[in-house]
């Protein structure tokens, strides 16, 4: 990143701060993110597709909604990036992506909900 003339700039640490700022791509990214879980429905969805693959019928009972109502949230976490899909015959299966900002965002909704996985507990 070459180095602005801040209107303000009080020291080196101003450029050394600027190397760090995320790009817009990475920002616009976790927004989303951060937006998609925003909705407690969706926040349970993800949460729940963290730890399991599904398919619309079982994750509709896991979070008492009926299927299109899921589906429609399905839609939007995967718009996110945060969820992926196959197809096994018929039926759909979802679950979290394997990327490092839904490892992240994982992480984080159990620290804060003082939440453990039941697959491995801290």
């Amino acid at each position: 990143m070459e180095h602005h003339s801040f209107p303000h700039h009080h020291n080196d640490t101003d450029y050394d701060l600027m190397r760090h700022v995320p790009g817009p791509e990475t920002v616009t990214a976790v927004s989303e993110a951060m937006k998609q879980l925003g909705d407690p429905t969706r926040l349970r969805i993800f949460w729940f597709l963290c730890h399991t693959e599904e398919c619309v019928i079982d994750i509709a009972a896991a979070v008492e909604m009926s299927s299109p109502a899921v589906s429609h949230h399905l839609r939007l976490l995967k718009s996110a990036g945060l969820i992926t899909s196959r197809r096994d015959g018929k039926e759909m299966f979802y679950k979290a992506a394997e990327t490092e900002l839904v490892r992240s965002l994982h992480f984080f909704i159990e620290k804060i909900a003082m939440i453990h996985c039941p697959d491995h507990q801290d």
